[in-house]
């Protein structure tokens, strides 16, 4: 699969289906391999004798001076590697190769490379150049899954790419206590589309024996009140030793105000995800991460990857329950043992029992008896007569439980008891996960809620774990909405089961079913990924009631649950005015005033033949085409004028929508030559009139919508220190918007 914002062609990136995008560089000569991970073809680099073998893409790719970019291959080999930018001037002259670090071993497993730079002053183009020193000749050495470009970060992070990544340096980074930091490359497999990790690692190295601390130099702003959760991969030097990573919170001057620890309970020495979240206390100003080792010996060292502090990831959509009591990543939270002989205790190691993370939450009984588990209390706004949904995911650990009873107790704001509402009991009849939903309705005066639990054990020893604690409102799982003034309907799906897939279609009363546009294109089998999915249609038809008809399919794909929305109908009022939309960009969708419409003609190809002698001529006719016509328009401000030259700069197939009854149906078309031309000889006059030649198309199939995908302005601010700085790289406020840069 393509790398999203790579330079390199998918040839180049996949190896498939040649080599035509590598070129021998040194002493190596090159051909293709089979078992990629991207693809199935690899690149073969073979060397010629013993020493350095390089090779290089064939092509140069265009880079702006003073702008960060970031390469990463995945490799094999018997010996350790590199991988390089190389910088061109204008003449393909090489002014210099900024290289990553050799790898800390070798593997002939696929492991990441990687480094990143800033493209230097007199620099016009870049290559990418891999490199081993192989100890004899005609070794193999493999690459594939090559990427060139723009650094690749987290989403949402609110490090920049220098500390969330030590691809360029390690400057995003300080020691505090007894540690020198580094950086390495570790021999690690990486999932071959996670992109955002791989290559250089920071080393917090133990100058002494005890603990070793290193912290993040950024202090991003925070937001009192929200919760966050920094996260980062570590491997520990050793499976005993006691790895850990720190959330922090700073005041207005600098002084740390909290701070909650996450220590990794690892099952190996790999790279294991270890998240610590913790809301921003009333004063907070500013967060950083620090991480290290407690107890370490004398040159023991921690090595991180992906350091990252976000918004705390909602469970599920609407869940109120804050991210450390649903996950159990840094321990048990607020959850406490009511009565009986249970205690909690967070499972481990990492990996060992879990749903969601590395961790989950472990109940163990000592006899064959019950015992009641509660959680912290939660906020309910507007809880009283509404109807709340509980729910955890279970599994037994060890021996036997008889049954799960779950329930919520319900506090008013003076933390007064109000009681529970019924609950229901589940048995376990298996090892697998159960999930243990509950609806309740919220009594008179409840503000807050608690999630309790009874769990029986029928073996002595027995071990109960829960996961994913979620307390939500329950919404309508389809809602549907119009917006006239923009033209379109919004349709939003709850409660989605994350990992399957899913279709979306819209009904018209004629009985016709058409699939709805989304990201990544018409939304046909797609999988799911948030349980919330908000779909906005900008080809729903004006004046008609429609509804959405949803298909949900399971992992065997077969067809598991459908769904049917309420009837709703989109707007437009003055049947003088019409729509032009772009499908892939509705930010640049115009209603606009009709003059006149088309005088259709449809054309036809022909080929006529004189036959000698004959009265009528014999002509052979290809199928007839669509319509073509002129649709004239009027804009009527200037900010109507220069959104029509948006829309019709790019070309795109457009949609054409009228008022039914115009005479006219929904309509893709392609725009010809539009002249421009003045109602009156005023020149302070606005209006403009414009004659739009228009050609039937068929409906883009495979153009997404486009969007943010997540970024917001937090991850501008990660980037960019000043509003100067986006003047080179954004041409206009949708280019900031898209994240499309010059060049």
């Amino acid at each position: 699969m393509p790398i999203p914002g790579n330079l390199l062609s998918a040839t180049t990136e996949m190896v498939d289906p040649n080599t035509s995008g590598w070129v021998a560089k040194l002493n190596c000569t090159l051909s293709k391999g089979v078992g990629g991970r991207n693809g199935d073809g690899c690149l073969i680099v073979k060397s010629i004798a013993a020493g350095e073998t390089q090779a290089r893409t064939v092509s140069a790719y265009p880079v702006t001076a003073g702008t960060t970019y970031q390469c990463f291959a995945d490799t094999a080999g018997v010996v350790a590697e590199r991988i390089g930018i190389r910088w061109l001037n204008a003449l393909g002259s090489e002014l210099s190769i900024t290289w990553s670090l050799t790898t800390s071993g070798a593997s002939a497993a696929w492991h990441r490379v990687g480094v990143a730079g800033i493209a230097p002053a007199g620099v016009a183009t870049a290559q990418v150049v891999v490199s081993s020193t192989e100890v004899g000749a005609t070794v193999n050495h493999y690459w594939e899954n090559v990427y060139l470009g723009l650094p690749v970060r987290t989403t949402g992070n609110l490090f920049g790419f220098g500390t969330e990544s030590t691809e360029i340096d390690a400057t995003g980074w300080a020691a505090e206590v007894n540690a020198s930091i580094s950086r390495q490359v570790p021999v690690v497999q990486w999932a071959v589309d996670n992109y955002t990790t791989g290559g250089h690692a920071l080393a917090i190295t133990a100058v002494a024996g005890g603990t070793a601390a290193a912290v993040a130099v950024d202090r991003p702003g925070v937001t009192p009140g929200v919760e966050y959760a920094a996260y980062a991969y570590l491997q520990p030097p050793v499976l005993t030793a006691q790895a850990w990573i720190e959330l922090r919170y700073y005041d207005s001057n600098g002084n740390q105000i909290a701070a909650q620890r996450s220590t990794l309970a690892a099952p190996g020495t790999g790279m294991y995800r270890q998240t610590a979240s913790l809301a921003a206390p009333a004063n907070a100003a500013t967060c950083s991460a620090a991480a290290g080792l407690t107890g370490a010996s004398a040159g023991q060292t921690l090595r991180l990857e992906t350091v990252v502090i976000s918004v705390a990831p909602s469970l599920q959509a609407g869940t109120v329950v804050p991210y450390a009591d649903g996950s159990f990543e840094q321990g048990i939270a607020g959850w406490t043992v009511v009565s009986g002989v249970a205690t909690l205790a967070r499972s481990t190691p990492w990996g060992y029992a879990s749903m969601d993370g590395g961790y989950s939450l472990a109940v163990t009984s000592a006899s064959a008896t019950a015992s009641v588990i509660r959680s912290a209390r939660f906020p309910t706004p507007g809880a009283a007569g509404l109807n709340w949904r509980t729910q955890t995911s279970v599994h037994t650990g060890a021996g036997a439980w008889s049954g799960v009873n779950v329930r919520l107790r319900w506090y008013d704001a003076a933390n007064a008891d109000l009681g529970t509402t019924p609950g229901i009991t589940y048995t376990l009849p298996g090892a697998n996960w159960y999930l243990t939903p509950v609806d309740a309705t919220a009594p008179a005066g409840a503000t807050q809620a608690a999630i309790e639990i009874t769990a029986t054990a029928s073996a002595i020893n027995s071990i109960l774990n829960i996961d994913k604690a979620l307390l939500w409102q329950v919404l309508p799982q389809t809602a549907v909405a119009a917006s006239n003034d923009g033209g379109f309907i919004t349709l939003t799906l709850r409660e989605l089961p994350v990992g399957d897939t899913v279709s979306v279609y819209r009904e018209t009363p004629d009985g016709l079913r058409a699939l709805v546009r989304g990201p990544s294109g018409l939304i046909d089998r797609q999988t799911i990924t948030s349980d919330l999915m908000i779909v906005e249609d900008h080809e729903a038809p004006l004046n008609t009631q429609v509804r959405y008809r949803i298909e949900i399919f399971d992992d065997t794909d077969v067809l598991a649950a459908t769904r049917v929305s309420l009837l709703v109908e989109v707007g437009l009022e003055d049947e003088n005015e019409a729509w032009l939309k772009d499908p892939g960009n509705p930010q640049r969708n115009l209603k606009v005033m009709v003059e006149s419409p088309p005088d259709w003609t449809r054309p036809i190809e022909q080929a006529v033949h004189t036959v000698r002698g004959r009265r009528n001529k014999v002509i052979h006719s290809g199928k007839r085409q669509g319509l073509e016509g002129d649709l004239t328009i009027a804009t009527r401000s200037d900010e109507e004028r220069k959104a029509l030259h948006l829309l019709l700069d790019s070309g795109n197939v457009l949609l054409w929508q009228a008022v039914p009854g115009m005479g006219v149906d929904d309509m893709y078309v392609a725009v010809g030559q539009a002249p421009e031309a003045r109602v009156s000889k005023l020149a302070q006059d606005e209006w403009r009139t414009w004659t739009l030649p228009l050609v039937e198309q068929d409906m883009p199939v495979t153009t997404g919508v486009n969007g943010t995908a997540g970024r917001t302005w937090q991850d501008v601010v990660a980037e960019f220190a000043t509003c100067a700085d986006l003047l080179p790289v954004y041409a206009t406020c949708e280019a900031l918007l898209l994240d499309r840069r010059t060049g």
